[in-house]
């Protein structure tokens, strides 16, 4: 169903992937842990706090629960593979994403999290940051 390592109907990750590429990216605060990096991704008047880690084998994203972030886990899975791992974070669990975040690990274990969203509930999310 996928032109990409994700099962998402392929007009649907081209617009994804679009989208992907009119993010504007701008430095964010400095991450409350050790080794990883943070930036704000802006899309349509919508911002996203973004923190990376790791390798793309063996590290993760935790993305703004909301549109832009959504989209910007989508597109890490897109590029490194489906996400062996997803879990969010309700709002207030980490105080570097107080509204909650989507988290995406590759080859580690998951951080603890309070739900497990399926990869359709991302792909619902992210159709709101195609507007």
């Amino acid at each position: 169903m996928s032109d990409g390592p994700l099962p998402i109907d392929p007009g649907l990750l081209a617009r994804f992937r679009d989208a992907g590429r009119q993010i504007a990216w701008r430095a964010a605060p400095r991450p409350r842990h050790r080794g990883r990096t943070a930036r704000v991704a802006h899309l349509h008047d919508e911002d996203a706090r973004v923190e990376r880690w790791g390798t793309d084998g063996t590290g993760g994203v935790a993305a703004d629960s909301g549109p832009v972030g959504a989209l910007v886990v989508l597109l890490e899975a897109d590029r490194r593979g489906a996400a062996p791992s997803l879990t969010a974070w309700n709002a207030g669990t980490d105080p570097a994403f107080p509204q909650g975040a989507i988290v995406g690990t590759w080859g580690e274990a998951p951080p603890p999290g309070d739900s497990v969203p399926r990869l359709a509930d991302l792909v619902e999310i992210a159709r709101y940051a195609l507007a």
